[in-house]
């Protein structure tokens, strides 16, 4: 499993907290920046899977 998609996934959670934080406490700012660590998060855990796929691949062929 590529590392990227475990940090990636560790960020959306974080971002995801972040999120509920700022709404809960009626924080615009916070709430965005959860809202933006939870879409870099999604796109790096994505980045993973399609390293992990391409990783996956090339063994299959060998």
């Amino acid at each position: 499993m590529d590392n990227d998609r475990i940090k990636g996934a560790a960020k959306e959670v974080k971002g995801t907290i972040k999120e509920a934080a700022g709404k809960a406490t009626g924080n615009r700012q916070t709430e965005a920046e959860g809202k933006i660590e939870k879409t870099v998060g999604k796109v790096q855990r994505n980045v993973g899977e399609a390293k992990d796929q391409a990783r996956d691949a090339l063994d299959g062929k060998k």
